[in-house]
């Protein structure tokens, strides 16, 4: 399956049970180009939209880049996200009209070197690249029980492809780049639970290790809740490149 249409039938989950993004790791975007409300940012494969309305209620004009139309289909409106059906690699916008090209959770489905390129090209003067990634904290009991348990029925290596894109972030201008680490928190209820091993995909989906595979979710939560709930700790990390 191609990396556009591997979220097609996860949409709905992914609405419902993904984390957001803790206004710090978005405060490091766009700190030191001008006013907010005057800049533009470029939210390359943007899914629900989950990261483009956490930048817009930051002030920024946002082009949310995603090329999966059930994607695009399952955002929520925000009157400062505008949608358009395109890839990092061709996204579509002018020539040098962001400040600031950013990819949340998914810089590891781009061609690095046309993704840098395309950004240089749609990027001003004096703009930022980044990636961030939602990243599960372990040294919480219930995480790192989550951590195992999906890590066991996980079909490919995309949380190996993460952590790599990451790195390779940090290599485009190492002298320009800096690290970021935010504190985040996820909470969800049983059903919260599932839908986010669902939005996962890379995790098996209604087949019989699906089945197993939450059968000890339902487990876990079972072992870790609290009135209805449980917390999902998570480390927001951005690598920042100045251009």
């Amino acid at each position: 399956m191609s990396f556009t249409e591997r979220f097609s039938d996860r949409a709905d989950s992914y609405v419902a049970a993904r984390p957001s993004y803790p206004f710090e790791s978005i405060d490091v975007l766009i700190d030191g180009l001008g006013d907010s409300a005057s800049l533009a940012v470029a939210d390359l494969g943007a899914g629900t939209g989950i990261s483009s309305r956490v930048i817009a209620a930051r002030g920024p004009l946002v082009y949310a880049i995603e090329p999966n139309a059930k994607m695009r289909a399952a955002a929520a409106p925000d009157p400062r996200v505008r949608w358009v059906d395109g890839t990092a690699e061709a996204t579509t916008l002018p020539a040098a009209s962001v400040d600031v090209v950013a990819a949340f959770q998914a810089w590891h489905w781009v061609d690095h070197p046309a993704g840098v390129a395309e950004a240089r090209r749609i990027l001003r003067p004096g703009g930022r690249l980044a990636a961030l990634y939602n990243e599960r904290d372990e040294r919480d009991p219930f995480t790192a029980a989550y951590g195992a348990t999906i890590m066991k029925y996980a079909i490919d290596n995309t949380e190996e492809r993460r952590a790599n894109a990451l790195a390779a972030v940090a290599t485009i201008d190492p002298a320009r780049t800096q690290r970021f680490e935010y504190g985040n928190v996820h909470q969800l209820d049983r059903g919260g639970v599932h839908q986010r091993a669902d939005s996962s995909s890379y995790l098996p989906k209604a087949n019989e290790a699906a089945r197993a595979m939450h059968a000890e979710l339902d487990a876990l939560f079972d072992k870790y809740e609290h009135d209805g709930s449980v917390d999902m700790h998570l480390v927001t990390l951005v690598v920042r490149v100045d251009t």
